[in-house]
């Protein structure tokens, strides 16, 4: 089955992220987008740990142990670009002054509830950071996950079985098979990985999908 790279999933999403957007990028795929946005394009990303007009990923040898995103991973920092408390990182998150976040997730349902923050097994490390402050306080949320668990379980749902992040929160989904729009109808396939089928995707998607 043919799937888009994860580099080709980052690509996908900096494509919908508009001039002049202040975007906020969650911990592990949704970095990925940085590298991804075009040069011409400006877009003022967001960091929870206090950096704003940050930058894609260091050349090799030229990291800041200083200049790190949420995920503890070096960046750069764009001119004009700013760091400052992590309360007031937090107040821009819950304020509603970020036009767009990226979140990973576990699941997401059919209604665009998010559940990215733990799976509820008694051996898991719960990892909420600031994901329950973006899913409410952006104005748009992106999900950028695989399509299926590694044992091939899917990861969109008709209901998450996982501890909610947020309720009817998602906008739109990203996946390595397909891009999706949560609207009032449910999913809508936006686009899908080449040579992929409409019975394939539904076949490995745990909710109804419909195509306009």
């Amino acid at each position: 089955m043919n799937r888009f790279s994860r580099e080709q999933m980052a690509a996908r999403v900096a494509q919908d992220i508009p001039e002049g957007a202040y975007v906020n990028l969650g911990i592990g795929l949704p970095t990925k987008v940085a590298n991804y946005l075009p040069p011409e394009r400006e877009v003022f990303l967001h960091s929870e740990n206090g950096l704003l007009g940050m930058g894609p990923a260091p050349a090799e040898g030229e990291e800041d142990d200083d200049l790190i995103n949420a995920g503890k991973q070096p960046v750069t920092l764009l001119t004009g670009g700013a760091y400052f408390h992590h309360a007031d990182s937090f107040a821009m998150m819950r304020g509603g002054h970020l036009d767009i976040c990226v979140l990973g997730a576990f699941q997401v349902s059919a209604t665009g509830d998010l559940a990215n923050w733990h799976t509820g097994a008694p051996d898991a490390i719960p990892a909420v950071g600031g994901a329950m402050d973006l899913a409410i306080g952006a104005k748009q949320v992106f999900v950028m996950m695989e399509h299926q668990t590694k044992s091939g379980e899917s990861k969109i749902v008709p209901q998450c079985a996982y501890p909610l992040t947020g309720i009817g929160c998602v906008n739109r989904i990203y996946t390595d098979l397909a891009v999706l729009d949560v609207v009032a109808g449910g999913l809508r396939v936006v686009e899908m990985a080449e040579g992929l089928s409409r019975s394939q995707l539904q076949e490995v998607t745990g909710a109804t999908l419909f195509w306009e």
